[in-house]
């Protein structure tokens, strides 16, 4: 039986299912992600017994002598394997913190092989196990939307950087983890607090969303709260994009010269303290050469035939 389907345009269903929220300690981000659908919170700060929301600690679970007996990443495919199975009326999975379940890997795959840091295993092999599981586990979650229809959320914290003197909010997740989480997002979402006020932004997106096209009423509603859900992206003119484009070009060479420069400065100091820690009778210059040429040259020796008989 053929796999492929039928050449016609079909109804797009645009109802986000996965979605990143970031934000401070005490920003919203929680209070959020708990007014989703039927949460179930993967929780990693230790607090699952202090919350309403039906929670379950994330953790590398010890015996009496400090040996991880069950890892973090155990609990969780367990619970995804638990809810793909449908015996439950969850409808949101949140994992709350992300941050602390790559940690959480890292850490499993360091004790398991008995090193101080995950560099420290040979051939890259700790990086790339870890990656590995970082990305089995996005990858289950996205597979448990698809089958069962449930939201999955990723709480992270923020770092402040600054771009152009501007302060701007970013998730505090490494990017590199980031690229593999916000890859399978629909929506990343940025929780302030503002005064006394509390705000929910859109930070990025997938596509341009449509409300009436959203299925889910629930969601639909829950993004009428977040500033920026439905605004469409602006067009940008072959103008402008050329402006832009010639603008960073231009930023580029003034970035990739003042890097010339600082190096050229950084050996040129290095080189200043070499010369001036060393001892003064060390400090040696090359004598001056001088061209002695003799006044009065003394004549060639002749030599003295010897008369044969």
């Amino acid at each position: 039986m053929s796999i492929l389907p039928k050449n016609e345009r079909k109804v797009a269903k645009e109802t986000p299912r996965n979605f990143v929220i970031f934000g401070g300690t005490m920003h919203g981000k929680t209070y959020f992600a708990d007014e989703f659908p039927n949460p179930l919170n993967m929780n990693t700060d230790g607090n699952a017994e202090m919350i309403e929301t039906p929670s379950i600690n994330i953790r590398n679970e010890r015996n009496a002598k400090g040996e991880i007996t069950k890892p973090a990443s155990e609990i969780l495919i367990q619970a995804i394997t638990e809810l793909e199975a449908g015996n439950h009326t969850f409808e949101t999975i949140v994992i709350d913190v992300i941050d602390d379940v790559v940690t959480l890997f890292e850490q499993e795959i360091i004790e398991e092989h008995g090193v101080k840091n995950i560099g420290d295993i040979g051939w890259g092999k700790g990086h790339q196990t870890h990656e590995m599981m970082v990305r089995v586990l996005v990858m289950r979650l996205k597979e448990l939307t698809m089958k069962t229809g449930m939201n999955v959320l990723y709480l992270s914290r923020v770092n402040v950087i600054t771009e152009n003197d501007v302060e701007r909010y970013v998730p505090s997740l490494k990017l590199k983890w980031l690229n593999i989480v916000n890859g399978n997002s629909d929506y990343t979402i940025l929780c302030r607090k503002v005064g006394k006020n509390y705000i929910r932004r859109v930070d990025s997106k997938r596509k341009n969303y449509t409300r009436d096209k959203v299925d889910d009423e629930r969601i639909a509603k829950l993004l009428d709260t977040v500033s920026g859900a439905y605004d469409r992206s602006q067009k940008t003119s072959k103008k402008e994009q050329d402006a832009i484009v010639k603008e960073e070009e231009k930023q580029q060479e003034v970035e990739r010269a003042l890097k010339q420069q600082e190096r050229a400065q950084a050996v040129e100091d290095t080189n200043t303290k070499k010369e001036d820690s060393k001892p003064e009778g060390d400090k040696s210059t090359e004598p001056e050469k001088e061209d002695k040429k003799e006044d009065n040259p003394s004549p060639r020796r002749r030599r003295r035939r010897v008369a044969t008989e």
